[in-house]
C-alpha cells in the first residue's frame, strides 16, 4: 500500500469511528464514546499530514484529540497525588519563550526601523482591536464575572508563534509578523495590565503591579535569556532551533490539556456559548485588522500579516496570567478554547490567502493577471 492510501484509509477509517462515536452520543451512551472520538481526532491528525492543503491542520487535530482526552478523564490531568499539574503552565509558557528569544536577535527589529508604519498600524490593531471586542463579548455575554473576564483576557494579550506560522502559509510579510508578535510580546507585560485593568475592572479585581511582575517571569525573563543564549552560542543553536517547533506545539498542547481538565464542569456547562463567543471574536479580529491596515494606505501583503496578527492571541500567555491569579478553572477557559479555534480558521484563512498570491507590490494578482 502506498503512502497516499494508507493516509486516505486513515481518513476513511476516522469518518467511521466519527459515525460510531455519533451513535453512541445519541443513544444516550456518551461515556461510551470518548476512546473513539479521541482515536478519531488521532487518526484524523493522521490522515491530514498526507495532503499539502490539509497538513496545517494536523496540530489543531491533535489539540482536539487532548482536549477530549482532558474532558473524559479529567482525573488524569489535574493533579498526580496532592501536587495540582497546574504548576507546569507557567514553566511550559517560560519553555515557549525562552525558545523564542533563542530564534531572535537585535537585528530582527530593524524592520520597526525599515517599516514603522506596518509595525506602528500592528501592534496599535491588536492592542487596540482585541481588547475593546474583548469587553463587548464578555458584557453582553451573560457569563459569571471570571469567566467573562477570560475574554477580555484573550483580547488584551498579544500574538503568538502561531500567528507567524500563519502568515508564512498565507505567504504574507513573514518578517512584518515576526516583528509585531515580537514587539507586542515585548510590551505586553506593561500594557496587558492595563488594558485588564481598564476593561475587565468591573468583572474582577485587578492587580495591575501583581500581573505585570507575572507576565514578566513568563515573558520578558525567558525571552532575554533565549537572546543571551542565542548571542552566546548561536553557532551551536542550529540543533536546538530544529526541535523548538515541537517544543512549542507540546507546550501549547500540554497547557491546553491541563485548562480543560481543570475547568471540565465549567466547560460542559457553558462550552458552546463559550465557543460562539470566542469564535466571533477570533473573526472580528481578522476582519477588523485587515480593514483597518487597508484604511491606513497598506498593501494586501501587509494588511494579511495584520489581520493574523489581530485575530490569533497567545493563548497560552493568557492561561499563564489566568493561573497566576489563581482562576485557572474559570478565567483560564476562553483562552483554552480561543487555542483551538485560532488555529482552524487561521488555517482555512492561510489556505485561502495562499491561493491568491500577490505581487512584487504587495497587492493581490486578480485571475486575469493569472492567466
Amino acid at each position: 500500500m502506498s503512502k497516499l492510501n494508507i493516509y486516505a484509509a486513515a481518513l476513511v477509517l476516522a469518518l467511521l469511528l466519527l459515525i460510531i462515536s455519533l451513535g453512541l452520543v445519541f443513544t444516550g451512551n456518551i461515556a461510551d464514546s470518548g476512546p473513539l472520538l479521541i482515536a478519531f481526532f488521532c487518526l484524523l491528525a493522521f490522515g491530514f499530514k498526507g495532503y499539502e492543503s490539509l497538513n496545517g491542520f494536523v496540530f489543531t487535530a491533535i489539540i482536539f484529540a487532548g482536549v477530549v482526552l482532558a474532558l473524559y478523564y479529567p482525573q488524569y490531568f489535574v493533579s498526580i497525588g496532592d501536587v495540582k499539574l497546574t504548576i507546569l503552565i507557567t514553566p511550559l509558557i517560560q519553555l515557549i519563550m525562552f525558545g523564542m528569544g533563542t530564534s531572535m536577535s537585535v537585528k530582527d527589529f530593524g524592520a520597526v526601523i525599515k517599516s514603522p508604519k506596518g509595525v506602528f498600524v500592528g501592534v496599535s490593531a491588536q492592542l487596540g482591536i482585541m481588547p475593546i471586542m474583548g469587553f463587548i463579548l464578555a458584557k453582553f455575554s451573560g457569563f459569571p464575572p471570571e469567566i467573562a473576564a477570560g475574554i477580555v483576557l484573550i483580547g488584551c494579550s498579544p500574538s503568538g508563534v502561531a500567528s507567524n506560522v500563519m502568515a508564512y502559509l498565507a505567504k504574507a510579510n513573514l518578517a512584518l509578523s515576526i516583528t509585531i508578535t515580537s514587539i507586542a510580546t515585548l510590551i505586553a507585560p506593561f500594557v496587558t495590565p492595563l488594558l485588564m485593568k481598564v476593561f475587565a475592572g468591573e468583572f474582577i479585581e485587578i492587580d495591575v503591579l501583581t500581573m505585570m511582575w507575572s507576565i514578566v517571569k513568563m515573558i520578558l525573563l525567558p525571552i532575554g535569556a533565549g537572546l543571551l543564549v542565542n548571542h552566546l552560542l548561536k553557532e551551536k543553536m542550529d540543533s536546538f532551533r530544529k526541535i523548538l517547533p515541537f517544543i512549542s506545539m507540546f507546550g501549547i498542547w500540554a497547557i491546553i490539556l491541563v485548562i480543560t481538565a481543570a475547568g471540565r464542569d465549567n466547560l460542559l456547562e457553558m462550552g458552546a456559548l463559550l465557543m460562539v463567543l470566542v469564535l466571533i471574536h477570533n473573526l472580528f479580529g481578522y476582519f477588523l485588522g485587515y480593514w483597518y491596515a487597508k484604511l491606513l494606505k497598506l498593501n494586501d501583503q501587509d494588511a494579511r500579516t495584520i489581520a493574523l496578527e489581530v485575530g490569533m492571541q497567545n493563548g497560552g500567555l493568557a492561561s499563564g496570567i489566568a493561573n497566576s491569579l489563581g482562576k485557572i478553572a474559570t478565567m483560564g477557559l476562553a483562552p483554552a478554547v480561543f487555542g483551538p479555534l485560532m488555529n482552524i480558521s487561521g488555517s482555512i484563512l492561510a489556505s485561502y490567502w495562499h491561493k491568491r498570491p500577490t505581487d512584487d507590490a504587495g497587492n493581490t494578482i486578480s485571475e486575469t493577471e493569472k492567466r
